[in-house]
């Protein structure tokens, strides 16, 4: 161990002459320990709240799906058993997607009806696992509709509506609806407004009868099993079909605004957490002068005994990369310990304050959910002792620059 190193570790001790220093010293380090534990927690919850945000999506609007140009496709079950046949693909389902009026006797709402073969829906889409009030066994003339649908319109299960949809004529009338009567089967809850408010599924021959598509579907939805390969996956199912009137839509494509804002809101939050440690860093900035200053008699007195400027920076280099890596140490276990808990930790809040911070009914994610990615950690880390060590470049050099003989004069 060099002298510098020994001499830069005994000045961060506290004695009556330096008190106040070593207290500018401990501050700067609990500083710098906050902000890298607040930045690596704040991560892990943005990271928590995307995967929660993306299953639940996902569970809504499967991972990819295959589609015909005119947006039909015919023989779909020859399509359904090639398709099955690719080693990725977990499983498959055909389904018919339109829009009609749901009609009670205490309003209507216009409504995006999915036409879907249970059994397969469920292999492909965790809707029907959340079914909160009756089953997902849809017969002939059953409907299962969200639990914001089922609020608005004042339906529970057992209750008849009506579906209208625009059919074209060809009598004087021009467009006429048409429409079918329904009984509610079951009552779902996806947890996500735009489902829970807008969705209701049909039996597919029933919407086929409905829309007068014959035999024909919308097209096939894939669960694969690799999500971050879908593309890739869907691509391959449609050459082993070898046909050009078909094409794939996967997830990331399907909900694109979705994922750039949530990663944009990342990288916007980093940056302004970021600036947390900017501060910090002149924090350590003013110490490390207050400390130079502090210290002009030792400094003269090492010159004197043979003590090069060299070494004389790298003493008080060595003092704030010190300082900065117990601060970021510190930071990095408190900031794992936190993002572990924090769920606990923000339900003692809630529990003492006495109200929630995301209430179910307004956002889609009623709780703190987090997930701690090592990348994000790297990057909290070298970002943080990058921007100290900067910060105690020009305090050290000022030590080295110091004259000796207006020091003594002083003193």
């Amino acid at each position: 161990m060099s002298i510098e190193f020994k001499i830069s570790n005994q000045y961060l001790r506290s004695n009556q002459k330096t008190g106040l220093v070593s207290f500018i010293s401990s501050i700067s380090i609990i500083s710098l320990a906050l902000s890298v534990m607040t930045l690596i927690t704040i991560l892990s919850v943005m990271n928590g709240f995307h995967q929660e945000l993306r299953d639940r999506v996902l569970g809504a609007i499967s991972h990819s799906y295959i589609t015909g140009h005119s947006g039909a496709i015919n023989n779909w079950q020859k399509l359904l058993t090639k398709i099955n046949q690719h080693s990725n693909v977990i499983s498959a389902a055909p389904y018919i997607e339109k829009y009609a009026l749901i009609s009670t006797q205490f309003g209507s709402q216009g409504i995006s009806v999915r036409g879907i073969k249970p059994k397969l829906e469920k292999t492909t889409s965790v809707l029907l696992d959340n079914v909160k009030f009756g089953h997902a066994q849809l017969d002939e003339l059953g409907i299962l509709i969200g639990a914001g649908l089922s609020a608005k319109l004042g339906v529970v299960v057992g209750d008849k509506i009506a579906l209208l949809t625009p059919q074209p004529s060809t009598n004087i009338m021009g467009i006429k609806p048409k429409f079918k009567s329904f009984t509610v089967s079951g009552i779902f809850d996806a947890g996500i407004n735009e489902y829970d408010n807008n969705l209701a599924f049909i039996d597919l021959h029933q919407a086929q009868l409905l829309y007068k598509m014959q035999d024909k579907v919308s097209g096939i939805r894939l669960k694969v099993d690799d999500l971050f390969n879908a593309k890739r996956i869907t691509n391959e199912v449609l050459n082993n079909l070898d046909s050009s009137q078909y094409y794939g839509v996967d997830w990331t494509q399907q909900k694109a605004n979705l994922i750039k804002a949530l990663n944009l809101e990342k990288q916007m939050i980093s940056i302004i957490l970021s600036l947390i440690i900017v501060i910090v860093a002149f924090n350590i900035v003013s110490m490390m002068i207050m400390m130079v200053a502090d210290r002009k008699a030792d400094i003269a007195i090492l010159r004197t005994l043979g003590m090069t400027p060299k070494r004389i920076v790298k003493l008080f280099f060595y003092q704030g990369v010190t300082i900065d890596i117990i601060g970021i140490v510190i930071g990095v276990i408190l900031g794992i310990l936190l993002a572990l808990n924090i769920e606990y930790v923000v339900s003692g809040i809630e529990a003492l304050l006495g109200f929630q911070f995301f209430p179910q009914d307004v956002f889609y994610i009623d709780r703190f959910p987090s997930k701690i990615h090592l990348n994000d950690i790297i990057m909290v880390v070298l970002g943080t002792l990058f921007l100290s060590v900067i910060a105690t470049i020009y305090p050290a050099k000022r030590a080295g620059k110091l004259q000796i003989s207006e020091v003594l004069n002083y003193e």
